[in-house]
């Protein structure tokens, strides 16, 4: 016959603390992290759309190989893409790889990157960044996130950069364009970066997350933008569920060329 079972095993025990007066009260569970507000049919289309609108988004930062991009990616910290470009168009045309750009020498490369901001600290990061992959990785970038982020300067937001871009990997790289949607429409609510991702990447189907980030980039910088987002050029704004959108009629869903983007970014 089995024993009857004691008191605290088939009760379910309840989290306590302590008070400072020495009497024990409940502990209070963690927070649960929002979730999106949208169904799977809905982020499904979200991503269709902007398949359709963007067929091939690219960055904006200009590389010629993986070194070129990590770099360009390391630069481009508190600093905009077009900023970048200028500095490393003439840089990575002598300077392509970790060898060349180690040779430069902090002072050489400094002059080039001097109109970027904190372009001390850059430097500096840039030529430990060559050191270390000369040393370490025989001249090559690394393809994982844990030897990346190792790298001076590199961030987890850098490295995801660098692995969707250079090596296809299926990451999310959430810069403050993609954190402000996530939590503007409630399609990834979170309030750091990494709550943003964890919820991006559990969400988005993976037919569409190669160039999701791209898409969410581009959608915050040239629609659903920080002072006063242009809902009538929304190709979701149907689906959106921002409490504050200025209409519900989506805009014509048709093919953009990136050279209109980069005008609309010049002006």
């Amino acid at each position: 016959m089995d024993s009857p079972k004691r008191k605290d095993e088939s009760q379910p025990k309840k989290l306590q603390s302590t008070t400072a007066g020495g009497r024990t009260k409940p502990a209070q569970k963690r927070a649960r992290q929002p979730r999106t507000l949208y169904t799977r049919a809905e982020i499904h289309e979200i991503f269709r759309r902007f398949a359709v609108q963007r067929p091939e988004p690219k960055g904006e930062l200009e590389h010629v190989n993986a070194f070129t991009l990590l770099v360009a990616v390391v630069l481009s910290a508190q600093a905009t893409d077009a900023g970048v470009n200028k500095a490393t168009r003439p840089l990575f045309k002598i300077a392509d790889t970790p060898e060349k750009m180690l040779a430069l020498g902090e002072e050489k490369l400094g002059q080039y990157i001097r109109t970027i901001g904190l372009w001390r600290a850059k430097t500096r990061n840039v030529i430990a960044l060559c050191e270390m992959l000369l040393h370490d990785y025989g001249g090559q970038v690394p393809d994982s996130r844990d030897e990346l982020v190792k790298l001076p300067g590199v961030g987890r937001k850098t490295a995801n950069v660098v692995l969707n871009m250079a090596f296809g990997q299926h990451t999310m790289a959430v810069d403050t364009h993609i954190l402000r949607i996530g939590n503007r429409i409630g399609l990834a609510p979170g309030k750091t970066p990494e709550q943003v991702e964890a919820e991006l990447v559990r969400i988005i189907p993976d037919e569409y997350m190669r160039h999701a980030h791209h898409w969410l980039i581009l959608h915050g910088r040239y629609v659903c933008k920080a002072r006063k987002p242009e809902c009538e050029r929304c190709v979701i704004a149907d689906l959106c569920k921002y409490k504050d959108k200025t209409t519900d009629i989506p805009a014509p869903l048709v093919a953009i060329a990136p050279l209109e983007e980069v005008g609309a970014a010049a002006q």
